[in-house]
């Protein structure tokens, strides 16, 4: 050819130099290709115009899906997208290897790709040569998947932003993986350094605070939204010589500058560093690019997520109280979990409110929903409930008031479906006594750990949650704490989460209170670990919390030997004592006597004794509510040491009949209760009371399995 004569076509050069010329639009479907192309794809040596499914048959199968993968990469990051594809014949036997070029452009309207490129025939990599090395196996391919599901896992299971970071360090990636990472955001103009991995902490301070028009590659990167692959130092020194001395002193050999893209805006860069050459090839682009993608999701669903849960727990929290001054003789300790789903927000909710005269009231509480209007809710009964206490009002007239208020608040709502009630338990305490006087609306029983560890749940009267019923009455029950006492109030999320239900959740806590060992705040950390399940194999902190409810606890503690939080300045034998009242409308109460006995005495070694003891509390009830138009009241207590301890009974009401001893005859059907007293009390009495009477009974501690056969009455009135 002489200078000054035309060039020749580019498709002449092309054949000459044995190479096809190829364009692929997949909005079409269609791929036209020359002659060249034609052939090297074994098809007849002329142009045409082909399908997907045409070239497609032509094609190894998983050459095929290598090529999806190649063109995205090479979109995301602006470059060629070059592969190697296996020609195949009608029977599935290779012809020949070609390498693919071309510089597809994407639609993103339409969702398509447009890909011009050639095509030329190459010789198939032996195996040992570096180019065999390199070669894309189905093992390797295998291997690459694998690791990105798992990848995927981990980082969509991560809940904080530390957690991420914590998963992208110790991924291992089929065969290449970094010895040092490093994770950049943006704050204002200036990168920032989020986390890293295989540096000390003081050697970044460097990257802190960089603008972001600085000569490195993670601002590169987040200005442009472009990979950037050093395979060698000399690379990034020619490329990036202003800040390569930062760089140098960490020994590596390769590094990659990944986007770490959002909804098509970058927010930051991740970097992967090599203590060894990479070649940076088509598919191990692939796979940092793929990291990178799930890694910036992962980022930004857990600085969303983190974001929210301090908006939320800081109004949670703003609606809790403080718990006061340290009071004379009483320890207090609280504590509130929110939910582990949705907003983190709900309507539990404790108080402690001053009182006239050094009392002080407990307040604890759930407001229906686990959302911001619970939330709002909340607020706004808690605070009605220390207006109404402040007014000097009972227990049962604070709720009662308390009730016709949130039943105001939520019935205005358009929606009929939209109200709400909130379940709660009131306590006014006079620490100088340890006399709690309380009232419940719907809430569960407080629950009484004493001195020598039994744990009871106190049975206290109730009336329906407040809101349902404005004009709802609830009356008091009364309980004293003895020294070394404590009481446990919470909401129904410390005993139901993790499957459990009221009673199997119970003896969960119970085995807790029973045992533990330590002080009012360790013993308030054990009872909320206790809800905890163990960690699984996904997730990676310490705990997987199944947080199912919120969760409210108070625990207050009446100081004396037993109670960990304070001795009592005068050693006292230790005594049980549990008391309930049994109404004439509540026979049913008298299966719960028989229960609270029973486990007032869980540890009394004759269980013919436990068995007679329940048998005449059950006989002296029924007694109370038959022959009687008054209510019972039950007081039974545990005194003495281990071996010689005595349990005695005592129930109460306002009749004014006396019983007396009957001889009943074979065939009647009464009669035989003080006969049953008798034979199998060591000691018992009626007493009067002015208004009312009582008759009571005592059993002593004996493994003499004849012990309990009877004893002679005793008190102010023998018995007829």
């Amino acid at each position: 050819m002489r200078t000054g004569d035309p060039l020749p076509e580019v498709g002449d050069v092309l054949t000459a130099l044995a190479t096809g010329l190829w364009h692929w639009n997949t909005a079409t479907g269609e791929v036209r290709v020359d002659a060249e192309a034609a052939r090297l794809l074994g098809l007849p040596a002329e142009r045409a115009l082909l399908t997907e499914a045409q070239v497609r048959a032509r094609l190894h199968p998983v050459d095929w899906n290598e090529i999806t993968g190649v063109v995205q990469l090479a979109v995301a990051e602006g470059t060629l997208a070059e592969v190697r594809i296996r020609i195949m014949d009608e029977q599935g036997h290779l012809v020949r290897v070609v390498r693919s070029r071309s510089k597809p452009s994407f639609d993103p309207v339409r969702k398509t790709y447009e890909l011009t490129g050639t095509l030329q025939e190459v010789a198939e990599p032996t195996p040992g040569t570096p180019a065999g090395r390199s070669a894309v196996t189905g093992e390797w391919r295998r291997s690459r998947e694998a690791f990105l599901l798992d990848a995927g896992r981990a980082l969509a299971e991560a809940r904080s932003t530390e957690e991420v970071l914590r998963v992208a360090a110790g991924l291992s990636m089929p065969g290449f993986s970094p010895d040092g990472l490093a994770v950049f955001g943006v704050s204002g103009d200036r990168l920032t350094v989020v986390g890293h991995h295989g540096q000390p902490h003081s050697d970044m301070n460097s990257f802190v605070n960089m603008p972001l028009d600085t000569d490195y590659p993670a601002a590169e990167v987040v200005r442009t939204g472009r990979a950037v692959y050093l395979s060698s130092p000399e690379q990034y020194r020619s490329r990036y010589p202003l800040t390569w001395p930062l760089a140098e002193r960490y020994g590596r050999r390769s590094w990659a500058f990944l986007p770490l893209t959002v909804a098509g805006r970058p927010m930051g860069a991740w970097m992967a560093a090599f203590a060894y050459p990479v070649a940076f090839t088509p598919d191990e682009r692939s796979v940092l690019t793929t990291v990178a993608r799930m890694l910036a999701q992962a980022l930004s669903r857990a600085g969303a997520a983190e974001t929210q849960r301090e908006l939320t727990d800081g109004l949670q929290r703003s609606m809790l109280p403080v718990l006061g001054p340290e009071i004379p003789g009483m320890g207090i300790a609280a504590r509130y979990v929110p939910t582990g789903g949705g907003l983190q927000v709900g309507g539990d909710w404790y108080d402690m409110i001053p009182l006239p005269g050094g009392r002080f009231a407990l307040v604890i509480g759930d407001v229906q929903g686990h959302d911001v209007r619970a939330a709002g809710l909340m607020g706004q009964l808690r605070i009605a409930l220390r207006a109404y206490a402040a007014e000097g009002h009972r227990p049962d007239a604070v709720l009662a008031r308390a009730s016709h208020f949130f039943h105001g608040l939520t019935a205005s709502e358009d929606d009929p479906g939209a109200m709400r009630f909130a379940t709660c338990y009131y306590a006014e305490v006079d620490p100088t006594t340890g006399t709690v006087e309380s009232a419940r609306a719907g809430h569960l029983d407080p629950v009484v750990r004493m001195a020598d560890g039994t744990a009871l749940i106190r049975a206290t009267a109730g009336g329906l949650p407040l809101g349902i019923d404005p004009d709802s009455d609830y009356p008091t029950t009364r309980l004293a704490l003895e020294p070394g006492d404590t009481l446990m109030l919470c909401t129904d999320g410390l005993v139901e989460t993790g499957g459990h239900d009221l009673h199997s959740g119970w003896d969960r806590l119970r085995v807790i209170l029973e045992r533990h060992e330590g002080d009012l705040e360790e013993l308030a950390d054990a009872l909320v670990q206790a809800v905890h399940g163990p960690s699984s194999h996904h997730t990676t902190g310490p705990l997987a919390d199944r947080r199912e409810d919120d969760i409210a606890l108070l625990l207050l503690c009446r100081q004396g030997e037993g109670c960990g939080c304070g001795d009592s300045p005068v050693i006292r034998t230790p005594v049980r004592r549990t008391m309930l009242t049994v109404a004439q409308a509540e026979p049913e109460r008298i299966a719960t006597a028989r229960q609270h006995l029973r486990d007032l005495l869980h540890d009394w070694p004759s269980a013919d004794q436990l068995d007679a003891a329940v048998l005449l509390l059950s006989e002296m009830l029924t007694n109370v509510l038959v022959h009687t138009d008054a209510d019972a009241l039950l007081v039974a207590e545990v005194t003495g040491e281990p071996g010689e301890r005595r349990i005695r009974v005592e129930v109460t009401d306002s009749g004014d009949d006396l019983p007396h001893k009957r001889r009943p005859g074979e065939m009647a059907s009464s009669g035989r209760g003080l006969m049953l007293v008798e034979m199998l009390a060591d000691a018992w009495g009626v007493a009067p009371r002015g208004e009312g009477k009582s008759i009571w009974y005592e059993v002593y501690e004996s493994t003499d399995p004849d012990a309990g056969r009877g004893g002679a009455p005793e008190g102010d009135f023998e018995p007829a």
